[in-house]
């Protein structure tokens, strides 16, 4: 059985994406670099913890081992923000939007329904994180090239969820959408 892939343009701006092997090489880059160089792991929720520790005293945000990567990961975070806004900018722009799409057309949230909608996305995803000791990068790119079983069991339950997830708004949502 031959499949054509054909690759679907980016949401925004109808701009095609990068070729996934190239997109690949540069995630492999970045991992391998960082653990070679800095021998440190790449994981974007603990630079959630990072930013929260500029303002909370908790002692969960003052242990040692968040503190001293501070002089490393404030500036990886400050350059997936830049990376972000170059990327909109060499795309041609970028406007905030509250478009969810087929979500939007089947459901019609307003303003207070999306918001909370992501809040509650946000709460289980957040959970989801602190469950697992890590987030999807960390697990699933760092965690797996490292063959860690802990990142397998996280990896593969992340990806279930998303799929289980993905098929109940489908079956349940979409039902009717001709999808």
């Amino acid at each position: 059985l031959h499949c054509e892939t054909v690759p679907m343009p980016l949401l925004l701006h109808g701009l095609p994406p990068i070729h996934w092997a190239i997109a690949g090489a540069g995630i492999a880059a970045v991992t391998l670099t960082l653990m070679l160089v800095a021998s440190r792991r790449l994981g974007i929720s603990t630079g959630f913890e990072d930013i929260c520790s500029l303002v909370l005293n908790a002692p969960y945000f003052r242990r040692a081992s968040l503190l001293s990567a501070r002089s490393w990961r404030l500036p990886f975070l400050a350059g997936l923000v830049l990376g972000g806004v170059l990327s909109a900018v060499l795309a041609g722009g970028w406007e905030p939007t509250w478009a969810l799409g087929m979500l939007d057309q089947r459901i019609g949230l307003g303003p207070a329904g999306k918001l909370a909608w992501m809040f509650v996305g946000g709460l289980f995803i957040g959970f989801g994180t602190r469950l697992a000791n890590g987030c999807t990068s960390g697990h699933g790119i760092f965690g797996m090239s490292n063959l860690e079983g802990a990142s397998l069991a996280s990896t593969v339950t992340f990806m279930a969820v998303g799929i289980a997830t993905t098929q109940c708004l489908y079956r349940l949502v979409f039902h009717g959408a001709g999808l």
